[in-house]
């Protein structure tokens, strides 16, 4: 039977995207750049996106790829590039003041509260994710809260869930289960750690990778129904 359920947040549980988008374009009204257009947001994204996979791959620092984004980002657009740490540590607060919430992850949430051991699962900055945490009323849903930056691991490092499954013990990795939209990330850590593996995959996309997924799912209020067929705990 699975005990416990390990949530990712950006991407899974909220709409990084409109978090995203909100963000930038506040910062750019508070350091005055101007207008910030949707190909512009598209380009970052993108940017963004590609820095992250480098941070799962073990091929920057996570201080690296947060700078190094806006860094392209501004060279790519004729934008001041001595600002970007300053913009990032806006960027980073300011990511909180919009939430979303993906395809009902609150009912799901609240559904399995007492039922499960339920865990935040994070690579976002812990100034970003304590925000959103609070801000979105998770933070009073969850048991426990791993942001990588406390763990000094990232997702999919074997460290990160070590860490995780010496917390949650006796409970063992196949009564765990991840609940994430990345497959470099939240898929392959579980995977190699002998994790139950659930892919948010609501766009469709093939799993091209060699992690085995146990399920796919492209609705949240999928995840109490594969719960409940590994029996009642």
């Amino acid at each position: 039977m699975i005990k416990a359920v390990l949530w990712d947040i950006d991407g899974t549980l909220l709409n990084f995207r409109e978090s995203e988008k909100a963000a930038i374009r506040r910062c750019f009204g508070i350091f005055g750049m101007g207008e910030c257009t949707d190909a512009m947001i598209s380009d970052y994204s993108a940017i963004n996106d590609r820095y992250w996979k480098l941070l799962e791959a073990g091929k920057m620092t996570k201080h690296e790829i947060l700078t190094g984004r806006f860094t392209e980002f501004f060279s790519n657009h004729g934008l001041d590039t001595s600002i970007v740490e300053a913009f990032n540590d806006e960027y980073q607060y300011r990511l909180s003041d919009t939430v979303v919430f993906c395809d009902g992850a609150p009912d799901v949430l609240l559904s399995l509260k007492g039922k499960y051991i339920q865990c935040a699962a994070s690579n976002g900055t812990k100034v970003a994710q304590a925000r959103k945490l609070e801000k979105s009323g998770m933070d009073r849903i969850f048991d426990n809260i791993y942001i990588s930056e406390d763990i000094g691991y990232e997702k999919p490092r074997k460290e990160f869930f070590d860490r995780v499954l010496s917390d949650l013990a006796p409970v063992a990795p196949g009564e765990m289960m991840m609940v994430g939209d990345s497959l470099t990330s939240d898929m392959r850590g579980a995977f190699d750690c002998g994790l139950v593996t659930c892919w948010y995959d609501p766009g469709g996309i093939p799993n091209t990778t060699d992690i085995k997924l146990d399920h796919v799912i492209s609705h949240l209020s999928e995840v109490p129904e594969i719960l409940g067929r590994y029996g009642d705990i």
